[in-house]
């Protein structure tokens, strides 16, 4: 294996994305080797460890998500010390693509997964299908995905209205249906808040051997987002690939989120529209314990007020 493929110092904000992918090719040149994979797919690997990250992700994710606009697991594997293979997509694709089919037809020919210790697939919504999709070309792999749609076939997914434009992707040839294809995987795990209703409904059609369903209350539908701001997707991705990744760990790494104020607003607007004003109020005074929150201090001020007082309604003598 090659060593010393640091990208984490790279910094690609500004360019066009005709400069983006040709700075993206010459890294890949560089440290490994960049394949263009029709004119909406790229696939760009770096050498470095013995443990390999698989991503797919989407140029405008990487956009919003990446202060340096440079792709999620060019800073995962820096800081880990692995190899990493990006799948690129140049919007929303699902990665539905005859050409992306036979990018890991060929890798599967070549044996190129075997010459890693261990391998990581990882995505998240659209890439979180597509990451649970072609693991089963690297048997035994592990996969991550936040997210992830089981497939768009409207014959198996009819209830889901958000993607209606992309039901003319073809999702029952090759690499189809995504829970199928964790078949040949080590351990999968599916990260999903049970409350984004259309999420669960996907994240439970995935339920089957050797898949590990984590629920993530109250964080709703841009979990990949928050867990970035929270700093959790590389010590969940540590925990994966050194075997540690379990409920139990994985609840002791979420108590992050007590110190995340959009988990903390969506948590107190469910206990007040459930009427459970005691434990609202409790939550209000912990966290104005823990930070400046005007907005829980105000709330913990209308909790009192509006708190029946003792002795109230007796009757003069």
């Amino acid at each position: 294996m090659q060593d010393g493929a640091d990208l984490s110092t790279v910094d690609l904000t500004g360019l066009t994305q005709a400069q983006w992918l040709a700075e993206v090719a010459a890294k890949g040149e560089d440290h490994g080797f960049y394949e263009p994979l029709g004119p909406s797919h790229h696939a760009v690997f770096v050498e470095d460890g013995d443990t390999l990250l698989v991503t797919f992700e989407t140029l405008p994710g990487i956009a919003a998500l990446s202060e340096t606009a440079t792709p999620l697991g060019w800073e995962i594997m820096s800081a880990g010390g692995w190899s990493h293979l990006a799948l690129l997509a140049t919007s929303d694709t699902w990665f539905r693509d005859p050409k992306v089919y036979g990018f890991f037809d060929q890798l599967l020919d070549d044996g190129f997964f075997d010459d890693f210790e261990r391998v990581i697939f990882y995505g998240a919504g659209p890439c979180g299908y597509a990451a649970a999709a072609y693991s089963v070309t690297a048997p035994g792999a592990q996969v991550l995905v936040i997210q992830p749609q089981a497939t768009l076939d409207p014959r198996v997914t009819g209830w889901d209205d958000r993607f209606t434009d992309r039901r003319r992707l073809d999702f029952t040839s090759r690499y189809g249906y995504a829970p199928d294809m964790l078949d040949a995987a080590r351990q999968a795990f599916v990260l999903f808040d049970p409350r984004e209703r259309l999420d669960a409904m996907h994240a439970a059609l995935f339920e089957r051997k050797g898949v590990t369903r984590l629920r993530l209350p109250f964080m709703g539908d841009a979990l990949q987002g928050d867990l970035l701001d929270l700093d959790l997707i590389l010590p969940l991705l540590t925990a994966l690939a050194e075997d540690r990744l379990d409920g139990a760990s994985f609840a002791r790494l979420l108590r992050a989120r007590r110190d995340h104020p959009p988990y903390l607003r969506r948590l107190l607007a469910h206990l007040e529209a459930t009427d459970r004003l005691t434990l609202a109020e409790a939550l209000c005074v912990n966290v104005t314990r823990r930070f400046n929150a005007p907005r829980f201090r105000r709330r913990l001020e209308a909790l009192r007020a509006a708190r029946p007082r003792s002795g109230s309604g007796a009757q003069a003598g």
